[in-house]
């Protein structure tokens, strides 16, 4: 499968969130969007990543950007997850994989022989829909590149 590139237009999704409801990108037309893709709740990595964006989540808002935190956990797990970590942006639940495919980044084998886990990845897609960020990781143990994604939402600005 050829990755999507930049300038292309996201793919669309509806994805659940905590709160039980769909959650579609267009419902944020108007607004640059973060995605955040993770492999798994209440894990080391993932737990300090969205700790880092909830604490800075105040840049985001100035740059007219909605984060969205997307996983193949189930709705009820990142809820949980959601709340244990106090953050109040999206969490989205991609346990049909749908989403993670759309965007080339899904693990076809994980650790411990787990299929079908979100590659940890980064997108910014500006309020015309169109892909401005790219960033996936082969290593789960890293983090996205969070200077250059906030140096492509300033440029979008």
């Amino acid at each position: 499968m050829a990755g999507l590139k930049i300038g292309e237009r996201a793919p669309s999704f509806s994805l659940i969130s905590t709160e039980k409801k769909v959650v579609n990108l267009s419902d944020f037309k108007d607004k640059n969007v973060v995605l955040l893709f993770f492999p798994f709740a209440f894990t080391g990595v993932c737990t300090r990543e969205l700790c880092m964006v909830r604490d800075g989540l105040a840049a985001y808002d100035t740059q007219n950007a909605q984060v969205l935190g997307i996983s193949v956990d189930s709705p009820f797990t990142l809820a949980r997850y959601k709340e244990e970590l106090n953050i109040s942006y999206p969490l989205l639940s991609d346990f049909n994989k749908t989403a993670s495919r759309a965007y080339s980044c899904l693990y076809e084998e994980f650790s411990f022989g787990l299929r079908g886990v979100s590659k940890r990845s980064a997108f910014v897609i500006d309020a015309e829909g169109l892909v401005r960020y790219i960033e996936i990781l082969e290593n789960a143990g890293e983090l996205p590149n969070f200077d250059a994604l906030n140096k492509t939402l300033s440029t979008i600005n």
